[in-house]
């Protein structure tokens, strides 16, 4: 397996749904942004519309740090539509939902579950220079917890703009970061 943390998002051109609009969206419109990717199995499912209505939950967090959101899967977006119109969940959806039918981003995140034709859940968050900086990827009888994934969030931006400092388990914004060096070596 190739590892995904510090690659370059995939270049990629796809259709979306947002606001009661088809919009199309591809690489170029996350440049110097950070994004986040949050791929599920498929529309009209039992454990995709409670993540993607925790996500809309800290939607407007999101974008107060600055994060675009999308959500992913191998659906087209007129099903992105549909499912909004038939589900009171999925109507208060506010962020991008991306199609992928053709799975040029699933693929692109090592997702794919070929067998299927869907995508595994995957998170990741890329920063403004395009590059993985989160992944978590598990599999479709699990769901996420959005309050996790702001905890996440936080860490990268932090140690983005905090040189030399990293965050310890369970940091929150706010606490303690750690400096390594060899003075700290053994006494933690």
């Amino acid at each position: 397996m190739e590892a995904i943390i510090n690659a370059r998002v995939p270049e990629f051109k796809v259709q979306g749904f947002q606001n009661g609009s088809f919009k199309e969206v591809s690489n170029k419109d996350i440049e110097g942004k950070w994004a986040l990717f949050f791929f599920y199995p498929a529309d009209f499912t039992f454990v995709c519309p409670t993540e993607l209505g925790d996500l809309q939950s800290k939607y407007e967090e999101l974008k107060k740090m600055g994060v675009e959101v999308f959500s992913v899967s191998c659906d087209t977006h007129f099903v992105h539509k549909a499912w909004h119109d038939a589900s009171e969940t999925i109507k208060q959806i506010q962020y991008t939902m991306l199609g992928d039918p053709c799975a040029v981003l699933a693929k692109g995140f090592g997702v794919y579950k070929e067998d299927e034709g869907v995508a595994y859940r995957g998170t990741f968050l890329v920063n403004p220079e395009g590059l993985v900086k989160v992944a978590e990827v598990q599999d479709n009888s699990i769901g996420r917890n959005a309050d996790e994934l702001v905890r996440k969030v936080e860490a990268a931006q932090f140690v983005a703009t905090h040189a030399g400092e990293v965050c310890p388990a369970k940091w929150k914004k706010g606490g303690e970061t750690l400096k390594p060096s060899i003075d700290l070596v053994g006494k933690i």
